[in-house]
Parts: C-alpha cells; structure tokens; sequence
C-alpha cells in the first residue's frame, strides 16, 4: 500500500490544493495532508481553523486524511512510513523553492522521495495569497476556495477582527 503525504500550511486551502490533492489520491492508495507549522510565517488563521477548511475541502475524498504537524517533514515522512512527498507548482519561482526543499529534505534523510506536480492550468492563478487578498479587500472567494468553507473563512476572518 502506497502512502503520499501532501504538506503545507494551508492558510487556508485552496482550490488549487485540492485539486493537488485529488491528483495525488488517484496515484496513491493513502494520502496524508498534513498542516504544517512554519515558524517563520505569520498565519491568518490559527492551526484549528486550517485544520477544519481542510478536512471539510477533502471530505468527498476517501482515501484522504488531514493531521496537523509541527515538526519536520523528514520526521513525519519516516513516522508515517511515507514513500513520496507530492509538492505541487504553479510557476517557476514555486518550482525552484520546492525544488530547494526537496534537495535539503533528501540531503537530511536518504529515503526521503519528493513528487513535483505541475498545477492545472485552471488553478495555477490560485493561492492561499489571493484568498487572503480577497478577504482584506472584501471580495468573494468563489472560485478559489471550496463552497462548502467559504463562509467558516469569512466567519473566522471577521472573529479575528478583520485582519
């Protein structure tokens, strides 16, 4: 049985994400996303309402679970017994940042294995950015994040008082 893990800090999901996601569920028999923690990022959202917009965007997908990490991808990688990490990519710059971070992960752990997956032309313009972008300006997240989550966004948005 194959087990891909897909990273990221997901604040929040993104259409762009799930379709990464469903992508790497049909190559693989299990997939982990796993919300990260990046210590030099400043989240919009805190770590249990990225973890609820993920679990509520890939719930049609069922050989997909969602778990929040705070520690090292290579560390995860060998706990869950992973064979692939599936990093997705909009553009070059995307591209030569997980290609850096593939490089470093397997240079600290030999078994480590990185997927790079090109998004879709139909989401490459989506990213966590626009959704927060949108949310400042107050414009609608329709098309950009998931139906199902948009109003937990705008709902926690404006709990953390617009900012």
């Amino acid at each position: 049985m194959s087990l891909a893990i897909v990273p990221g800090s997901f604040d929040p999901m993104t259409l762009g994400h799930l379709e990464l996601i469903k992508t790497v569920a049909r190559r693989y028999d299990e997939v982990v996303v796993a919300v990260m923690v990046n210590r030099s990022k400043k989240y919009l959202f805190d770590m249990n309402t990225r973890l609820s917009i993920a679990e509520e965007t890939v719930k049609e997908l069922s050989n997909v679970r969602v778990i929040a990490e705070s520690g090292l991808l290579i560390d995860l990688f060998d706990r869950l017994g992973a064979d692939v990490v599936c990093k997705g990519w909009r553009n070059q710059h995307d591209y030569d940042y997980e290609l850096h971070m593939a490089d470093w992960n397997s240079s600290h752990n030999p078994r480590f294995r990185t997927e790079m997956i090109r998004a879709k032309s139909a989401v490459e313009h989506i990213s966590s950015t626009e959704v927060r972008r949108r949310l400042m300006a107050g414009e609608p997240l329709e098309g950009i994040v998931h139906p199902d989550v948009e109003h937990l966004i705008f709902a926690r948005f404006i709990e953390n008082g617009g900012r």
